[in-house]
């Protein structure tokens, strides 16, 4: 099954947010829709980034997972860059957008 991740830029809280609660929320958005592997909050730049790695059928499938993290932490925090990447052997690339054409990395 292929590896998937989800990283996103956490900035301001919302009221009422603690912030030892935002990573374990956006592993249970992920949770009903993939199967976790990994998650963690990195200081990149000066910025907290959190990341969910996960295991998901497909792309279309892993649109969806990343799509309830991305939610889920911009109701709990200022959000920006998010992003969803796919692995190839030990490297990760961005997903294409559907119905675009290009060269995807070798399987």
């Amino acid at each position: 099954m292929p590896s998937y991740r989800v990283t996103a830029t956490v900035g301001l809280l919302r009221p009422g947010t603690d912030a030892a609660a935002v990573l374990p929320a956006a592993v249970d958005a992920a949770r009903p829709l993939a199967t976790v592997e990994a998650f963690d909050v990195g200081v990149v730049r000066g910025q907290a980034r959190v990341t969910v790695r996960f295991e998901s059928d497909g792309d279309g499938a892993a649109r969806r997972a990343a799509r309830a993290v991305l939610e889920r932490l911009d109701e709990l925090a200022e959000t920006e860059d998010g992003s969803v990447t796919r692995r190839y052997g030990n490297r990760w690339y961005p997903l294409r957008r559907p119905g675009r054409s290009g060269v995807l990395p070798p399987h």
